[in-house]
C-alpha cells in the first residue's frame, strides 16, 4: 500500500530536525520497551542499517552501537552496511513481526541491499522483540493513550488489510 501524496508530499517541506525530534522519540520509546533488541545482533551491532521508505523523500539510519536513528532527505542518504527499501506499511509491518519477510522479498516488494547477514540478523532481533507500534505510540501520550492506541491499530490494521489482499493474488 502505498501512500498516498497528500500525506508524503508534505515531508519534502517540513525541516528534517523536526521529522527526527518525533522519530527520536519513537524510536526511544521501542528502545525502552524492548531492551535486549540490539543485544541479540551481537557482531553485527556496530553495523549501520538504512530503511528507505519508496513512499516517502525521507530515509532513516538505525545504529544500534550507539543506539540512534537519524532522519535524512534521500538525495543526502549516508553510507551505510546494509539498506532495505520498500514501502513504509511494509516496512513498518516487519517491523513488527506483522508479515512474512521471506515472502515479501521474494514477492520484490522488498529491496535488500549491502550486508545481508546483518540485516538478517536484524530480523530475527526484531522478530523475537514482539514490537507493538501502536501500544508504544499510547506508552507516550499520556491521558490521550486510548485514543492514540485505538486510531494507531485501526490505522494498522486497514493498511495492513491493504497489504494482504495487494498480495494474495501474487501467492495464489
Amino acid at each position: 500500500m502505498t501512500l498516498p501524496l497528500a500525506l508524503t508530499a508534505p515531508l519534502s517541506l517540513v525541516p528534517i530536525f523536526a521529522i527526527e525530534s518525533v522519530v527520536q522519540r519513537v524510536f526511544a520509546r521501542v528502545i525502552e520497551s524492548h531492551p535486549g533488541l540490539f543485544e541479540r545482533l551481537a557482531d553485527h551491532a556496530n553495523k549501520r542499517y538504512a530503511f528507505v521508505p519508496s513512499d516517502l523523500p525521507i530515509g532513516f539510519l538505525v545504529e544500534p552501537a550507539v543506539p540512534r536513528i537519524s532522519v535524512h532527505r534521500k538525495e543526502r542518504a549516508p553510507a551505510s552496511d546494509a539498506c532495505m527499501e520498500g514501502e513504509l506499511v511494509l516496512l513498518l509491518a516487519l517491523l513488527e513481526g506483522r508479515i512474512d519477510g521471506d515472502a515479501v522479498f521474494f514477492s520484490r516488494d522488498l529491496t535488500v541491499s549491502g550486508d545481508m547477514e546483518a540485516m538478517l540478523a536484524l530480523r530475527n532481533a526484531l522478530d523475537d522483540c514482539e514490537i507493538d507500534l501502536p501500544n508504544d505510540l499510547a506508552g507516550m501520550s499520556g491521558l490521550l493513550a486510548p485514543l492514540v492506541r485505538r486510531a494507531a491499530e485501526q490505522i494498522r490494521e486497514r493498511a495492513l488489510g491493504r497489504v494482504l489482499k495487494e498480495e494474495a493474488p501474487q501467492w495464489n
